[in-house]
């Protein structure tokens, strides 16, 4: 199957993490259709994922309001039906320390056992392409979701927030491109992104990109 092209779901600049231009699996498990999914976290141009920087920052955890990405317009990255919905789970404390990942670390396994609104949070899912595919839309903040199953989006339409749901150490948004609406079941499903500006780590100047996959740590922007 051809790799599904999409928008960036949001404006502004956005840093590629877990991006399966790296590796695949992306995000390191082939479970939950992750397998080409690629995560965004808001930053500055000086990569930076907040302004604001003190003694929480080094030992502890933060409010999810710090980041820059909490509560940021997220958009449909492509046209479509709504086929799936999930909202009701908490936003998280952001954690940059590493004395406040390491416990979260160890509870990676079980999160896993609790399923996959644990790990993804609050969702939207929508349907492409008369069903063949299903585009998700994971990490969402609380209470943000704008749309319902069965309602049609376009493209660049305002859906919901950036959040810091589910298995999430710090605010962003989470895509992938799965064979099924269910990713408890799914297998994930090649992506590419159309228009947009993008900086390489390491380089001052961007450059414009009309259709791929931003690479890791890159910072990318939307054009279309």
């Amino acid at each position: 199957m051809a790799d599904e092209m999409l928008h960036l779901p949001f404006s502004g600049t956005w840093m590629a993490q877990n991006s399966p231009a790296r590796r695949v699996p992306s995000h390191g498990i082939d479970l939950f259709g992750e397998r080409y999914a690629i995560d965004f976290v808001a930053v500055d141009l000086r990569r930076r994922s907040s302004e604001r920087r003190d003694w929480r920052t080094f030992l502890s955890t933060e409010p999810p309001e710090r980041f820059l990405g909490f509560g940021r317009p997220i958009v449909a990255p492509v046209d479509g039906v709504v086929a799936a919905v999930h909202d009701g789970e908490p936003d998280h404390e952001g954690r940059r320390s590493q004395l406040a990942l390491v416990p979260y670390a160890l509870g990676q396994a079980g999160r896993l056992r609790q399923g996959v609104h644990a790990i993804a949070g609050n969702t939207v899912t929508i349907a492409v392409r008369g069903g063949a595919a299903f585009v998700s839309l994971a990490h969402l903040r609380l209470g943000s979701i704008r749309v319902g199953v069965g309602d049609h989006v376009t493209a660049g339409q305002h859906i919901a927030a950036c959040g810091n749901s589910g298995n999430s150490t710090e605010p962003h948004v989470h895509l992938q491109v799965m064979d099924r609406a269910d990713p408890s079941n799914a297998a994930g499903l090649p992506l590419r992104f159309r228009s947009f500006r993008e900086w390489l780590p390491g380089s001052a100047e961007p450059v414009i990109v009309e259709s791929g996959i931003p690479g890791e740590r890159s910072i990318v922007e939307s054009l279309a």
